[in-house]
């Protein structure tokens, strides 16, 4: 059972207002990179809540209209596959979960990142490994970032129908690789990703 372990370190720390913040789509050869930014009233149980890759689409998309409900305040962003390729893919991570923060209100003094990795924040941060199996509002952040990019991924699919995005959501599989071998990218494609086609 997931609990607020860390937000209450935070808390004790005298922080008021503790955020946890996760994206989605780091390893995808194609489109944005999405983040989001959570603050859960603290406390709050919401059954189900895991790491997003742990769920099914059906619970991810279920939790999802939870937790805008229920939450204090959420954000998400994205940095683009353009704005990948020109700082790459960890600093656009990063980009992507300062603008998600930056949408939070009231704004954050403390925030628990998924992962090994603090850029730039203008708030206090702690870094978290599997952050988004041990914080709720790590957890909570990981499923906006994961949802949201899995439906921005299917209007892609709609605008280039010919690369399956719906399919594989830009990750890179063996079909999505002969796609792109076989029609070269579209322009969300992330070139810095593609250097398998200089093989």
């Amino acid at each position: 059972m997931m609990d607020y372990f860390y937000e209450q370190q935070l808390i004790n720390e005298g922080f008021l207002t503790v955020c946890g913040m996760d994206e989605a789509g780091r390893g995808p050869l194609a489109g944005a990179v999405y983040a989001a930014a959570v603050i859960l009233p603290h406390g709050l149980v919401i059954d189900g809540l895991n790491d997003s890759k742990k769920l099914t689409e059906k619970k991810r998309e279920k939790l999802f209209d939870i937790i805008v409900e229920n939450a204090v305040s959420y954000g998400i962003a994205t940095a683009s596959a353009a704005e990948i390729d020109e700082i790459n893919i960890l600093n656009a991570s990063m980009l992507a979960m300062r603008r998600a923060a930056a949408m939070l209100d009231p704004k954050p003094d403390a925030g628990i990142i998924d992962g090994n990795t603090s850029r730039g924040f203008d708030f206090h941060t702690v870094t978290l490994v599997k952050g988004d199996s041990l914080s709720p509002s790590v957890a909570a952040a990981s499923i906006l970032a994961k949802v949201s990019r899995d439906r921005y991924m299917k209007e892609l699919a709609e605008k280039y129908p010919e690369y399956n995005f719906a399919g594989h959501k830009g990750y890179p599989t063996k079909e999505h690789m002969d796609l792109v071998r076989k029609l070269g990218p579209c322009p969300e494609h992330r070139r810095s990703f593609l250097k398998f086609l200089n093989k």
